[in-house]
């Protein structure tokens, strides 16, 4: 039977004095407990599918779970399932996110209940990357997880005439295939990163990395290869590889996601992620 769970949401201000969403989850007990931030990828936000309840699973588990949208996601706090602003999720840059990640590790490791010794982070897709950075930057940190996390961020900007293009009218749309909405992304992304390169090298960060890292892909990953994963663990002394055979990019989940239950990749990654974090935990 589930135990009873403790939630709480919390408004806190970002680096640049915006809005970011976060909700923490834990068993409804007086234990002090592992700190477990989850940030989501590209296109994502904190509610998106079955973040919920797979966060609710670990929190089950005997862990603080916290989940935050980055504050230039293109939520806002009054609709944090829309993207209702594109001129925000424009601007977004690596650069933010980590100070958003920053934010959130502060405020939490303070709270009454936390174990400020064991704070691991979570990451789907490009949040993979993003945990990564964090766990090499700041030493709060104690282990990091990636769901289908991305291994380079570089690479994932346009090229060649894509970029020459974007340099020239200083914006380019994706097209987001749930909502059909054309959403920007300004040259100043680009900018950003360049001029920070040094420290949003995911490949360098795992390569220093020393800290438990559990790497999670599935092999039917549409947006992410196995072949990412497998550099990661390569690169990353101390990590371990798993694997989820057929396993989708949102581990059999999609948004709006109906059913009570998690679905059953997703549910073995949550299970893998929760041994993980409390074997980690004892040591």
């Amino acid at each position: 039977m589930k135990g009873e769970l403790f939630k709480k949401t919390v408004v806190l201000k970002s680096s640049n004095n915006r809005d970011i969403l976060s909700d923490i989850t834990r068993p409804a007990n007086d234990k002090v407990l592992p700190l477990v931030i989850f940030c989501h990828g590209y296109k994502g936000f904190k509610d998106w599918g079955a973040w919920d309840l797979a966060m609710d699973y670990i929190a089950e588990k005997g862990c603080c779970v916290v989940k935050f949208n980055f504050c230039m996601n293109g939520t806002t706090v009054d609709k944090p399932t829309e993207f209702e602003d594109l001129e925000a999720f424009g601007h977004s840059t690596y650069s933010q996110e980590q100070n958003d990640l920053t934010t959130v590790i502060d405020y939490y490791k303070t709270l009454d209940g936390i174990d400020a010794s064991n704070i691991y982070l979570i990451g789907h897709s490009r949040g993979g990357g993003a945990v990564i950075l964090q766990g090499y930057f700041n030493s709060d940190v104690k282990g990091v997880i990636t769901w289908a996390g991305v291994s380079d961020f570089r690479k994932r900007f346009p090229h060649h005439d894509r970029f020459d293009q974007w340099k020239e009218q200083g914006v380019f749309y994706v097209i987001n295939g749930r909502t059909n909405q054309k959403m920007p992304h300004y040259f100043t992304f680009w900018e950003d990163y360049e001029q920070n390169e040094e420290q949003l090298n995911v490949q360098v960060a795992a390569q220093h990395l020393n800290k438990p890292t559990l790497i999670v892909q599935g092999t039917e990953d549409e947006a992410v290869p196995l072949k990412e994963a497998q550099l990661l663990h390569q690169w990353i002394s101390n990590s371990l590889l798993n694997i989820v055979d057929g396993a989708n990019h949102v581990f059999g989940a999609k948004h709006p996601y109906e059913d009570k239950e998690l679905p059953l990749h997703l549910k073995q990654v949550a299970e893998a992620t929760a041994t993980f974090i409390l074997d980690n935990e004892k040591q």
